[in-house]
């Protein structure tokens, strides 16, 4: 009887010290990195799908004013086309810095003579949202058949009249576009968009030129970045700059000798250089880690217009304003990492 007992207490250890054992080898796998077949299929399909819808510029005179028209959009658009992790699945133009024949002019050469994977171009709307008269285009029907096949972001660096006609006439798309950045906002109607330091004031142009599209936006709450001139303000396109980008490729050669012009033109009112504003939204597109970004609410607002050096009441505009207190979540970009300046110029070499 005895050794019956010692027998059972034998067996009773080793069965509580295999148990311990066997927890202690699940507590180690616990602890182990998991390797899953998403993150390897992240890897192989890297690529955002992103469409451009630009408000192309560059080289054009202003139509009646002198001067010479933006070529920023030129800019983020050849970023885009030399970015390894974008892959372009179309572009439409739109009026704004210049008209849309011009816009629609400049986005066929480019792809043209720069893209090595050809795409459709589609001309967008030439006019601001007609909220009585909604009327789509070619460049919305296009927008609306690609987003069916994949979602994407949206690059609008124009006003962003072809995004709002799309969310009109296609409100249940809405799901399939990841985000649309925009070159537009400010905090309060008292941030001044100043150019260079002779006292000329620039517009929120964007924005100003369709209100109601910004509106639509926000109000079917599409995911919206907002890269505003606080942050395009804080970098420089210089002489020794527009001299580094000739040398690059064919691409930069035509934008930097095209952008010499532009340059001169900001130099007169004292600047240095120029903003390349929609450089930011690009990329932010590529590398959201070099833009410095935020969580704030938007909404439009009402207040004398800050454009006009005398304005004694009378004349009133919407403001698109970003803050804490209300309005729509967006994202708001408004500084970049200290080493942006030597980023942005290499973003331009070929790989």
């Amino acid at each position: 009887m005895r050794n019956k007992i010692n027998l059972i207490g034998i067996l009773l250890v080793v069965t509580m010290f295999s148990a311990c054992n066997s927890e202690k080898k699940k507590d180690v796998k616990a602890t182990e990195p998991i390797k899953t077949e998403t993150q390897t299929v992240e890897k192989i399909e890297g690529k955002k799908m992103v469409w451009i819808d630009a408000d192309l510029a560059v080289g054009k005179k202003n139509i009646n004013r002198p001067g010479y028209s933006d070529v920023d959009d030129g800019y983020a658009v050849l970023q885009l086309l030399n970015a390894e992790n974008v892959e372009i699945k179309g572009m439409s133009t739109v009026f704004g810095n210049t008209n849309i024949e011009n816009a629609f002019s400049i986005g066929n050469y480019i792809n043209q003579e720069f893209m090595e994977q050809k795409i459709s171009v589609f001309k967008g709307s030439g006019v601001p949202i007609d909220l009585n008269n909604v009327e789509t285009n070619d460049a919305v029907e296009a927008l609306a058949s690609a987003l069916k096949k994949n979602p994407m972001t949206i690059l609008a660096i124009g006003p962003a009249t072809n995004i709002g006609l799309l969310m009109l006439k296609y409100p249940e798309l809405k799901s399939e576009i990841i985000e649309v950045v925009l070159v537009a906002g400010r905090r309060t109607p008292n941030d001044i968009f100043n150019i260079g330091t002779k006292g000329v004031k620039a517009k929120d142009l964007n924005f100003d030129l369709d209100n109601a599209a910004f509106q639509v936006l926000l109000d079917y709450k599409v995911p919206v970045v907002l890269c505003p001139f606080e942050i395009s303000s804080k970098v420089w396109i210089e002489q020794q700059d527009l001299d580094t980008l000739k040398t690059y490729n064919t691409p930069m050669n035509w934008l930097a000798t095209a952008s010499q012009p532009w340059l001169e033109q900001w130099k007169t009112q004292g600047a240095t250089g120029f903003n390349p504003f929609d450089a930011l939204a690009s990329h932010y597109i590529i590398a959201p880690e070099d833009i410095v970004s935020e969580p704030l609410l938007a909404r439009l607002e009402l207040h004398l217009d800050d454009t006009l050096n005398e304005n004694d009441k009378q004349v009133f505009k919407q403001y698109l304003l970003c803050d804490d207190t209300k309005g729509t979540p967006v994202k708001y970009c408004f500084d970049v990492v200290p080493d942006y300046h030597q980023k942005l110029i290499a973003s331009y070499k070929n790989k």
